[in-house]
């Protein structure tokens, strides 16, 4: 995919497959709804959940967002690069209405007060994209009509 073709993708109410490394080396693996902070993909998630606690150890984090049920459907951005968890309550709010926005409901007054209140035990992780790696399958029959 082209960079606005990702862009675009990842704008869509999708879910995101995260890994980050647990203490024995294993992946944990968990999908979580995502917004953006500043145009950076970001999520929102309890201070002491899993994936925080290995982040804090292990800043490596691989992200998945996928979309299509045949083959030829299947079109998808991986996201590999470092994390920077946030527990700074403004960032924690902005990707929070960001997350609330994109998956409840409108962003009014009352959205942003139940953003607030969900954010409360919350942090924020900001990922810090090093490097992309996406796929289109619709693409691939439009090339094998070609030969």
């Amino acid at each position: 995919m082209t960079k606005e073709e990702i862009d675009a993708f990842l704008e869509l109410r999708l879910i995101m497959s995260v890994a980050t490394i647990n203490r024995d080396g294993r992946p944990h693996l968990v999908p979580m709804w995502y917004g953006f902070l500043e145009g950076a993909p970001a999520l929102w998630t309890y201070g002491k959940s899993q994936k925080v606690l290995n982040l804090m150890r292990d800043p490596r984090i691989t992200c998945l967002v996928e979309a299509g049920k045949d083959y030829e459907e299947l079109k998808g951005v991986e996201l590999i690069g470092k994390a920077l968890v946030s527990s700074r309550r403004e960032d924690v709010q902005k990707v929070g209405e960001s997350v609330y926005e994109r998956y409840i409901g409108p962003l009014d007054a009352e959205g942003r007060a139940r953003a607030a209140v969900m954010g409360a035990k919350r942090v924020a992780v900001v990922i810090q994209v090093e490097k992309m790696v996406s796929w289109d399958h619709q693409k691939l029959a439009s090339l094998e009509g070609k030969r």
